[in-house]
């Protein structure tokens, strides 16, 4: 699970989730990606269950990136707590992510396989997801991102014996 290292204050207040993503609406890294339909809180445990979801589908080939990450504190009190007495101590921690956020990117596979990978980890989250692709991905360039990912095959160059009839 993921959380901050260390935060300048234990607590925050709860917020609001109005409006849409202004920053983080586009794909950055990756050739596919997952984008948030609606606005949520998602937890450290479901950014790191679609993470393995995804992975495990593409056979851990390509690269994964996550876009977010759980910086906000959510605070609970014990159960059959009476009232008052303090806000409660920090439980988990969690994302906000609004609508049109980009949150998972995904490259060096297919278009299919990126496709259903999405999908399943898009059942892990807790909101509408989208399954969008960059502008002007062309399929040779899987070719580049598996050669930079994965190891080379070194081809042996036949000796010129071997090419010759001996019968001169």
């Amino acid at each position: 699970m993921i959380s901050p290292k260390r935060v300048k204050y234990r607590k925050q207040h709860r917020g609001r989730m109005k409006g849409v993503a202004t920053r983080g609406n586009e794909i950055t890294y990756g050739d596919y990606a997952l984008q948030a339909m609606e606005p949520a809180w998602i937890t450290a445990n479901q950014i790191e269950a679609a993470r393995i979801a995804m992975t495990r589908y593409s056979k851990r080939g390509g690269k994964v990136w996550i876009k977010i990450f759980p910086n906000k504190p959510v605070t609970s009190k014990p159960a059959e707590t009476r009232m008052g007495s303090g806000k409660g101590s920090p439980d988990f921690w969690v994302a906000v992510v609004k609508p049109g956020r980009v949150m998972f990117e995904i490259a060096g596979v297919t278009e299919d396989t990126a496709r259903e990978a999405m999908r399943l980890a898009g059942h892990k989250l807790p909101c509408k997801v989208k399954f969008i692709k960059r502008e002007g991905i062309d399929p040779n360039e899987i070719k580049v991102y598996k050669q930079k990912y994965e190891a080379p095959v070194v081809e042996e160059p036949a000796s010129e014996d071997a090419n010759e009839t001996g019968g001169e």
